[in-house]
């Protein structure tokens, strides 16, 4: 535990605004300024699942559980239209996003929630020379990119060699409501991703290049389910590091030990306030 964090969130996002080191946004970054008009999470993205349609009690908190309980008995258009209606409003970029989409000198965002806040955010900014590189779910794989596909911001599908020339990547692993709407939550949607994942064949090769010699900041994650663990061991894997998590004093015990084990150094402190203190940072 750090006794005086402030110093080391104004080191951190001059670190970040030098591109040394990557946002990794988890969705409770969503909930910084205001309670955003999507479920957030997980668990609160299982429980307005099962509220559209009824599943057997027993997996009705777990997410891919339930969605893949929606898809077999329900048919795949079933969910993706549930997902649709979630994800269609866009939340209000906040004081993380905005001043993320403001770095010129950022390589790479991960964003692992489903929403289109962070993708506001850098049309808002008036960015160009981005775009997304999202993960692709079982049902809608393309035969130019089996395990994700780069997106320009308008929702066309580009080649890699174009990503590859984009100056900040914005990328959803589990891929994202705009602008294809195209996304990973069941289980069948997982299975293969987390049979090869060890070997990192579901990682982009433009995210593997830009982790390079790069470390990791955490925000807004939440580390109690194996899947949230494992997308954030494999994406940060083979990094330069350091690697950093600003997160709350309720982590579960689970939580505190992957932390530990993966070499992240916590950082206790209320997210709006480490966002504050980052962002005031000069690049380093």
């Amino acid at each position: 535990m750090l006794d005086s964090p402030k110093s080391l969130l104004a080191e951190i996002g001059a670190e970040i605004a030098a591109g040394n080191l990557i946002p990794f946004l988890g969705p409770d970054s969503l909930r910084m300024e205001a309670e955003p008009p999507v479920p957030v999470g997980a668990r609160a993205l299982a429980l307005a699942l099962v509220a559209k349609v009824g599943v057997p009690g027993r997996i009705k908190n777990n997410l891919w559980h339930s969605a893949q309980y929606i898809e077999t008995h329900k048919h795949r258009m079933t969910l993706d239209r549930l997902m649709a209606g979630f994800f269609q409003p866009v939340p209000e970029p906040n004081a993380l996003h905005r001043w993320l989409a403001g770095l010129p000198r950022l390589p790479l965002v991960v964003d692992t929630w489903y929403d289109g806040a962070m993708k506001a955010a850098f049309e808002a900014a008036g960015r160009g020379n981005w775009g997304i590189v999202q993960g692709c779910s079982k049902a809608r794989r393309l035969d130019g990119g089996v395990w994700t596909r780069a997106v320009s911001p308008d929702g066309a599908t580009v080649g890699d060699d174009v990503a590859d020339g984009w100056r900040t990547v914005l990328y959803k692993p589990h891929g994202a409501a705009q602008p294809t709407g195209d996304v990973l939550v069941s289980d069948s949607d997982y299975v293969e991703v987390l049979t090869d994942i060890d070997i990192q064949t579901p990682i982009p090769q433009v995210v593997k290049d830009r982790r390079t010699g790069r470390g990791f900041v955490f925000l807004g994650c939440r580390f109690y389910d194996q899947i949230l663990r494992t997308f954030a061991r494999q994406i940060a894997k083979r990094s330069g590091g350091p690697r950093y998590a600003v997160v709350p004093d309720d982590l579960t015990r689970n939580e505190w030990k992957f932390l530990e084990t993966e070499g992240i150094t916590p950082v206790t402190l209320p997210l709006a306030e480490a966002v504050a203190l980052m962002s005031t940072a000069r690049p380093a």
